[in-house]
């Protein structure tokens, strides 16, 4: 049984959470805590509550164990851009892109529902 759980609108930008996701694609769920649980980004801690949550939904709603979920897939999308205005030298006003990112991660057990 796949399930899956979504973080929309992450303060992080997306380019910079997809180094850390792709660490952990493919690997045993037990597993991947470990790796973000060691690795020192923003995006480890976001995407490491999104798998815990992923994980919960599938041992509370389906009653997998936890020792055989892996993550069958995991991608972040670009979320809301928030634009802010920073002064600049000479009277002039520079953009700041604050970028927003949605984090996905599935986790299976290989069994059919």
């Amino acid at each position: 049984m796949e399930t899956f759980a979504i973080h929309k609108n992450a303060m992080v930008a997306p380019l910079k959470a997809r180094m850390t996701l792709d660490l952990i694609r493919g690997k045993k769920a037990t597993t991947a805590v470990n790796i973000l649980k060691n690795t020192n980004t923003k995006s480890s801690g976001l995407i490491l509550k999104v798998l815990e949550s992923a994980m919960a939904n599938a041992t509370n709603n389906f009653g997998a164990k936890v020792e055989d979920l892996v993550v069958s897939e995991c991608f972040i999308n670009p979320g809301v851009i928030y634009r802010r205005w920073k002064p600049a030298s000479r009277s002039r006003v520079d953009r700041r892109d604050k970028r927003t990112s949605h984090i996905t991660v599935k986790v299976s057990d290989g069994k059919e529902a």
